[in-house]
């Protein structure tokens, strides 16, 4: 492994602008993948998680700008926090439609909001382990922010992952996926690609240790793969059309070899790569790519006619 922080790829940078965007969803069934409700409602999932993480991402980063000394770094926080905003309510308006279809999410959404608001909130933690935790209220409070600032940091690397994968999932497309609901991920994909370096990068800028970076990539990929297959159990045990609706890895690993979800390898793989001390997010996925997608996203293009493109 190698020692040596990669540089970052100049090229693959851009200023930030959130896109207000917005969808009809009166004509997107409920299993929008056709066929396949285990690969819709795993995807599903994202209208659960998303609003309130993303909200809880745009919380912690406001407290985190005054500890930014860097103009160019503090101009790509203010981008990202505006798209994650829009991200957050662009998956909030599906929720209503989810219980039209007659799955009602709010005992999982529930959950949701109490873990981001409440375990990962504004707190000071227990003064414990005077060896993790510095023995002073203030600076226990700091430790929290980076904390969650390299939280973050973990996430967006699956986040970005998962933008690059669905940009690229042809399969949705020759399954006749729902276009409504394949623009939503795909646009929101597309932004999490291009902004897939800030979260590092303000990591990097505002602490930077390795230590945490192993630490809180630990908490944050046990912490995504319970909340994900709790969430993908509750549609699949919930959805008025299926009968006995159950969910499993296998089922993952199946949709993953089909292509109509990420491949369970591709993200095994993705894990040395975040804890390598040469890594940066800027060599993963292809801002271009993505690009190009928002460049044609029907919701991106709809909100740029209507004078509302960037908020």
């Amino acid at each position: 492994m190698s020692n040596t922080q990669a540089r970052p790829v100049e090229s693959e940078r851009i200023p930030l602008k959130a896109r207000n965007v917005s969808f009809s969803w009166k004509d997107t069934p409920l299993h929008w993948v056709p066929g396949d409700p285990f690969a819709a409602h795993t995807m599903n999932v994202l209208h659960l998680l998303l609003p309130a993480g993303e909200r809880w991402f745009v919380h912690v980063y406001k407290q985190v700008l005054p500890f930014i000394r860097d103009d160019r770094l503090r101009e790509d926080v203010i981008g990202f926090i505006g798209q994650e905003a829009m991200h957050s309510q662009a998956h909030d308006e599906v929720l209503p439609h989810l219980k039209e279809l007659g799955l009602d999410p709010t005992p999982y959404t529930a959950q949701i909001d109490w873990f981001f608001e409440k375990l990962l909130g504004d707190r000071t933690p227990p003064l414990l382990n005077a060896w993790v935790v510095p023995p002073s209220p203030g600076r226990a409070r700091t430790w929290w922010l980076m904390e969650r600032v390299a939280l973050i940091a973990a996430i967006e690397h699956y986040t970005a992952f998962l933008g690059d994968w669905i940009l690229n999932a042809g399969e949705l497309d020759r399954r006749k996926a729902d276009p409504t609901m394949l623009d939503l991920m795909r646009w929101h994909g597309a932004e999490e690609v291009e902004h897939r370096s800030v979260a590092f990068d303000l990591f990097m800028h505002v602490d930077g240790s390795y230590r945490r970076r192993v630490r809180t990539w630990a908490t944050a990929f046990t912490a995504l793969v319970f909340l994900w297959q709790r969430g993908v159990r509750f549609f699949m045990e919930n959805d008025p059309t299926l009968i006995d609706g159950k969910a499993s890895f296998k089922d993952f690993y199946v949709c993953g070899r089909r292509g109509t979800l990420p491949a369970t390898g591709d993200m095994l793989k993705s894990i040395p790569r975040y804890l390598s001390r040469a890594y940066h997010p800027s060599h993963e996925g292809s801002t271009a790519q993505a690009v190009a997608y928002l460049a044609s996203s029907p919701a991106a293009l709809a909100a740029e006619k209507a004078g509302k493109g960037a908020v």
